[in-house]
């Protein structure tokens, strides 16, 4: 990993100083001399693979990142070595040969343009372009695991233990903490009976599709539609890898829509139009179960969300 100064300089906008900007020169000499230039969260900068990690992310229920790795022709840009997360490898240009360890030793693996491989996490590997430059996309799989899950939802039992002082004089005679322990610990292990597990593995998915990166590219040319006024038959689209769920309790009288970096609240008793709004990848105004001017007022609301674009 070569040192950030070493491809990047200073400068200053609008008579402020800034650091940590890429100069191109040296990042193209760096690269002749057969360095990989990385970039780091690709999904973060260019839309496809944003839409790609976040219908992924709905499928698997797990956050996903992406990096994409340019290689010069004959270059390694690691040593043999292993990741903490489950790994897609998608080659776009050039070849690659990967080293890739497992239980019977290691073996090797050439990637053209369009194979994907898959490496469990832990997997031993290492990759060299061969004849031209190289190109391919990791996509990284940040599991969650059920020790996280079951952690948190212990520490919030946690929270209700007392944060009394430990009695003096238990150095000498550790006695003096043991009914304090079990007293405390029955009443962990009862707190943690009375969990009620489809609450928390419904609270899960709450969790998880409501902290997603916000999904707006495009805002911008929505809300000039917006301006120029929707119609009953303006066709209105799902934004790709938005998610649309809703969550609703016996007796409230509002509900919740998960829209993956937000909660939305609406009345429940336009429930049914926001199902076929989740239900549904286009649709119009009139295609909801509202009077005219509750759907429009409605699609108005999801086109500024970011849930839905109109289509142009």
């Amino acid at each position: 990993m070569l040192p950030e100064s070493s491809f990047t300089r200073g400068g200053s906008l609008a008579g402020k100083p800034l650091t940590g900007l890429v100069d191109p020169v040296k990042l193209m000499r760096l690269h002749d001399e057969g360095a990989t230039i990385v970039l780091q969260g690709l999904q973060r900068y260019w839309t496809p693979v944003s839409d790609l990690l976040a219908g992924l992310e709905l499928e698997l229920g797990h956050p996903c990142q992406a990096n994409a790795y340019l290689t010069p022709p004959g270059a390694q840009g690691f040593a043999v070595h292993s990741d903490s997360h489950d790994v897609f490898v998608m080659q776009t240009h050039g070849t690659k040969l990967w080293e890739i360890h497992g239980e019977g030793g290691p073996g090797e693996l050439l990637l053209e343009p369009g194979v994907v491989a898959y490496l469990p996490t832990g997997t031993p590997h290492a990759a060299r372009a061969q004849e031209a430059v190289s190109l391919h996309l990791t996509i990284g799989i940040n599991q969650l695991t059920w020790r996280q899950l079951v952690s948190r939802l212990v520490l919030d039992v946690l929270d209700d233990v007392a944060d009394d002082h430990l009695p003096a004089g238990y150095l000498t005679d550790p006695d003096r903490l043991a009914d304090g322990i079990g007293r405390h610990l029955g009443a962990v292990a009862d707190a943690v009976r009375r969990l009620d597990a489809p609450a928390a593995a419904q609270e899960q998915a709450v969790r998880f599709l409501s902290e997603r990166p916000p999904r707006m590219a495009g805002a911008l040319l929505d809300r000039e539609a917006l301006t120029r006024g929707l119609s009953d038959d303006s066709v209105l689209r799902r934004r790709p890898g938005h998610p649309c769920e809703v969550v609703a309790a016996a007796g409230d009288d509002v509900v919740r829509v998960l829209l993956g970096d937000r909660v939305l609240r609406v009345p429940a008793r336009i429930r049914d139009a926001v199902d076929v709004v989740a239900a549904r990848h286009e649709l119009t105004p009139a295609d909801l179960p509202l009077d005219p001017a509750s759907a429009l007022v409605l699609c108005r609301r999801l086109v500024r969300e970011g849930l839905l674009e109109v289509v142009r």
